[in-house]
């Protein structure tokens, strides 16, 4: 059985939610979201976390989420994405604010990561089943294995916020559990009882609401730093000039899967997403957790203190 690395994209600032909501206590002792997946993530036999974040916050996060606060339960790691952390011979265009996107905070792990690891966003919450089939696809591969994907796949209907549009990665998967494709929808919503995608030039279009989609709950061999190096390049050649233009996961995967250099497998889950992607939606997490806690999946303060 292999060692897994649980990687956590932290490094966003809640543009939408208007604070650094990973920081955020939604817990009845504080607990963040992100404690949740910590605490699934032992609980399922991860032996580590790496955090994605920005210098600019470093201080503040590491004070509060480190080693001694997971009761040394679980080795911790931190790397950092910035805007012009970019390959030799690119620089950040001008005008451009917003960071490269979900795969480009990935690849800030590079060099720390060298084992089957899984990838998770730090403000939404997995449950507890989608982190033991995570950790028992990646631990179960062979020793040096490539191309070997995987994905928790939810249900769309189940991933929606009622206080405005959300990003989705809506997927297409073969007889055989196999990812044929996956795009990233930016603006999902439910508009008069029915599941649509707005488009980028804003046409509206239904979406099946029992549609696989995507959390950014990815599981990869090493392999994958090194694939999103090389096309890393040909994204920003193709759009440099773009400033909001991101290097999303989906555009990656999509990527190595057409070309025939990975599969990637959707894993079928019993766990329930939730998040908080506007603040708005708080009071609803924090029934979920109550709930939770009631039935006995988590103890109510998650690290004993």
């Amino acid at each position: 059985m292999q060692q897994a690395t649980l990687l956590i994209l932290a490094a966003g600032m809640g543009s939408r939610y208007g604070s650094l909501k990973q920081m955020d206590g939604i817990g009845p002792c504080g607990e963040a979201i992100l404690d949740y997946s910590v605490y699934d993530a032992i609980r399922a036999g991860f032996s580590r976390v790496v955090f994605v974040i920005r210098e600019s916050f470093a201080a503040e996060f590491k004070e509060v989420f480190n080693e001694s606060r997971f009761g040394g339960k679980i080795a911790v790691d931190y790397v950092y994405q910035e805007l012009d952390k970019l390959p030799e011979g690119f620089s950040v265009p001008e005008g451009r604010t917003k960071p490269w996107g979900t795969n480009h905070a990935l690849m800030m792990a590079a060099d720390v990561i060298k084992t089957p690891f899984a990838v998770i966003n730090a403000d939404d919450f997995y449950g507890a089943d989608a982190f033991r089939v995570m950790f028992n696809y990646l631990s179960a591969l062979p020793e040096g294995s490539k191309g070997h994907y995987c994905m928790v796949g939810y249900l769309v209907k189940n991933t929606l916020s009622e206080n405005g549009s959300v990003s989705r990665g809506v997927c297409c998967a073969d007889d055989e559990s196999f990812l044929r494709s996956i795009v990233e929808r930016t603006k999902i919503e439910r508009r008069n009882g029915q599941v649509v995608y707005i488009d980028t030039d804003e046409s509206v279009h239904p979406l099946d609401e029992n549609s696989i989609v995507s959390m950014n709950m990815f599981g990869f061999t090493p392999d994958y730093f090194a694939e999103s190096e090389a096309y890393f390049k040909v994204f920003l050649k193709e759009n440099i000039d773009n400033i909001k233009a991101e290097f999303f996961i989906p555009l990656m995967t999509n990527l190595l899967i057409n070309e025939g250099k990975a599969k990637l497998k959707v894993l079928s889950s019993s766990a329930e997403w939730f998040g908080v992607t506007y603040k708005e939606d708080r009071p609803a997490v924090e029934a979920k957790l109550e709930a939770l806690i009631k039935a006995g999946d988590y103890p109510r303060s998650l690290w004993g203190k």
